[in-house]
């Protein structure tokens, strides 16, 4: 049994990224713990909005059986303009709760500055020297983000998981955000999520599979 951190810079992206692999750690009966950066809690004059995101992350966290979830609650589009070592020491005081074996985090080069930075957080908080629990540190790709950046580094998969026996939930649960997923040609449509599924499926010899750059990796 792992200890398997999910962390994502909004709520959807761990599902868009990882939402297969969730349900894989959960069926091999690892813990599974989701830390989600930013919320839209300030927004003003929107409070069916909010009460709707926080209705749609209750109902993943049942769906995925979350056995521990946080929120940092920075405020979304802004972790550009916070400081680094703020950020970095919020996390921290997650991990050294959780003391993970492995950790999946958002790429490095998304086309969404949240991305970005979430990237550069994560992997700032591990030296193998002062985590020495952390086996496996890994990047995710995210529709319409990591596929809508053009500039280097591109996205290049060295690690697919299998998700043949979970792309109906990964489906099921991405339909619980309802403002996020549209019609094809929607970057975030039924259509497009199973399509990307095929192709890495078609990549690595499965079905359906999600792939990942694997940043650090001390398994045995």
């Amino acid at each position: 049994m792992k200890k398997v951190v999910f962390i994502s810079p909004h709520p959807d992206d761990e599902t868009l990224g990882c939402g297969g692999t969730i349900l894989k750690h959960k069926f091999q009966k690892d813990k599974i713990y989701w830390i989600n950066f930013t919320s839209i809690k300030n927004i003003k004059n929107n409070l069916n909005k909010i009460k709707q995101r926080e209705r749609e992350i209750n109902k993943v966290i049942k769906f995925y059986k979350f056995n521990y979830f946080k929120s940092l609650n920075f405020d979304t589009t802004t972790l550009d303009s916070i400081p680094l070592s703020i950020l970095v020491n919020e996390l921290k005081k997650e991990f050294n709760k959780i003391n993970p074996d492995i950790v999946y985090t958002p790429f490095l080069n998304d086309n969404h500055t949240d991305h970005k930075v979430v990237n550069e957080v994560v992997t700032s908080c591990f030296k193998w020297f002062r985590s020495k629990n952390l086996k496996k540190l890994l990047a995710y790709e995210t529709l319409s983000e990591t596929n809508f950046n053009y500039s280097y580094p591109v996205f290049s998969p060295n690690e697919f998981h299998n998700i043949t026996k979970f792309i109906k939930k990964k489906i099921q649960a991405m339909k619980i955000y309802k403002n996020e997923i549209g019609k094809h040609p929607f970057p975030r449509s039924e259509i497009a999520i199973k399509s990307k599924a095929l192709l890495r499926g078609s990549e690595s010899g499965f079905k359906y599979a999600e792939a990942f750059m694997c940043l650090y990796n001390a398994l045995d």
